[in-house]
């Protein structure tokens, strides 16, 4: 019997392979992230805002969702939770926005958003108590988000400026770290092996 050549061989060895869609969601987490904290450290005025509203939409919650139902598939349950829930968030942050430049709502209380936004510090924190089974990386991202939660929610609720500004640069660095861990996820699966380190679990087996 005839041996199958290299590309049937090629092709029958993908079969039943699943990609990895968490560099996906990450990317998307970590580039509107970064966009938005600009806005929120300072660095761009406030008018740079409608910017930000099309891609929380697109690529911050359409991505991020997609990628949630795909974990879903692969049978990771904190990966499901996770990218859904954020871009959702996404989408409550979009719509916020769009409601109220269109007129359709009067701009809110921002003690009203101070208290959503606290109530995201709490999902994230519990959120970040598994990623001490996971990885250095994930684990620091999670940390760094329940953070900038805290912070902004602190601006809103009367804390000040500066609580705002410091919730921004701390959400550069998540975002930012977001954007390694799916560099790094990307680069080693293409590669086939470890290139870009992302550490071990903060807590081992």
């Amino acid at each position: 019997m005839a041996q199958p050549s290299t590309t049937a061989k090629d092709a029958l060895s993908a079969v039943g392979k699943v990609a990895n869609p968490a560099p996906l969601g990450l990317a998307a987490f970590g580039v509107t992230t970064v966009v938005l904290s600009t806005i929120n450290a300072g660095l761009l005025p406030a008018e740079a805002v409608p910017a930000v509203v099309p891609l929380a939409f697109s690529f911050g919650g359409l991505a991020q969702i997609i990628a949630g139902f795909l974990e879903y598939g692969n049978g990771n349950t904190f990966g499901m939770v996770a990218f859904t829930s954020y871009g959702a968030f996404w989408w409550w942050y979009a719509f916020l926005n769009w409601s109220v430049g269109a007129g359709w709502l009067k701009a809110p209380d921002p003690r009203g958003v101070g208290v959503a936004l606290l109530m995201w510090g709490v999902f994230t924190l519990y959120m970040w108590i598994p990623t001490f089974r996971t990885n250095v990386t994930l684990w620091s991202v999670f940390l760094l988000l329940w953070i900038t939660f805290f912070l902004l929610a602190g601006g809103d609720l009367g804390m000040g400026l500066a609580w705002r500004h410091a919730g921004g640069w701390v959400g550069l660095l998540t975002g930012l770290d977001a954007l390694y861990l799916s560099f790094a996820e990307v680069t080693n699966a293409t590669f086939g092996r470890t290139v870009v380190g992302i550490g071990g679990a903060v807590l081992k087996p």
